[in-house]
């Protein structure tokens, strides 16, 4: 059987931790063909630390040498790579979810070229509940993340609204809204958010509430679904992977276990 030729766009913890996990766990099954990252250091870093040879290619090129692509990099480009990839007939699994919310005709080219496009669950729990649910009648979709208030610090919507999140001194809700309104007030903190909302009815109909104390001490999420199945709640309390802390290690993890579930031909869950 031939292996499957992988790329990684973006060398940070994710694409590392996937890169390392082709060579040690799915050697017999994939190759890594090549990495991409617009910062060199990072790409040197990763490419010295493995035992393969991948090429350092530009997003192009390294499309064009894979049957599988893995965007990791950033909402920014994940939508547009996308695009590229899946014009070409590749399969491509999508870290930056934040980046498809709106961009509906990337979901669409997936369906026209018979590609496949993969959205990892990352650092939320409950996405096979929720898609189960959505086969039936669903009345409403809520997640509440809960964050330290430097973990907000930059947000856009953060900025525009003038909160000191200095002067917080106990539990604040400061954002309520749809999913498609966080993804502008919010991009770095989204991609659970998004990833819900394709999951289940939409990013306009998926609601979102953001709340933050100075006695969170990590991120947390909750998921509330009530439809005609029942009532769905789930709880994730995140830790941050110890080789960056602005990354949940349960995203790391989901996103090794989403290329294995790509790989093997067993697959569990919904």
């Amino acid at each position: 059987m031939n292996k499957i030729r992988v790329g990684i766009i973006g060398c940070g913890v994710i694409g590392s931790a996937l890169a390392k996990a082709i060579e040690k766990n799915f050697f017999g099954l994939a190759e890594l063909t090549a990495v991409n990252d617009l910062d060199k250091a990072k790409t040197i870093k990763l490419v010295s630390s493995l035992t393969g040879n991948p090429g350092v290619l530009s997003i192009e090129e390294l499309i064009s040498a894979s049957d599988l692509v893995i965007e990791a990099a950033s909402k920014d480009i994940s939508a547009d790579t996308a695009h590229k990839a899946l014009s070409k007939g590749k399969n491509i699994m999508v870290m930056s979810v934040g980046g498809l919310v709106g961009r509906e005709d990337v979901l669409r080219l997936a369906d026209q070229k018979s590609c496949r496009l993969y959205i990892p669950s990352g650092a939320l729990c409950g996405l096979d509940g929720v898609k189960a649910a959505s086969m039936g009648g669903v009345n409403s979709v809520t997640l509440t993340t809960r964050k330290p208030p430097l973990g907000l610090e930059g947000a856009p919507y953060v900025v525009k609204s003038k909160i000191d999140l200095n002067a917080i001194k106990q539990e604040t809700v400061l954002f309520e809204g749809t999913v498609l309104e966080a993804v502008q007030g919010f991009p770095k903190n989204i991609n659970v958010a998004a990833a819900l909302s394709l999951a289940g009815i939409g990013p306009v109909k998926t609601k979102v509430k953001i709340v933050t104390s100075p006695e969170y001490k990590s991120n947390s999420h909750e998921v509330k679904v009530q439809g005609e199945f029942g009532i769905l709640i789930t709880k994730t309390e995140n830790l941050p992977s110890p080789q960056n802390p602005k990354t949940s290690l349960l995203a790391v993890l989901s996103a090794i276990a989403a290329l294995k579930q790509i790989l093997e031909h067993t697959k569990i869950g919904t």
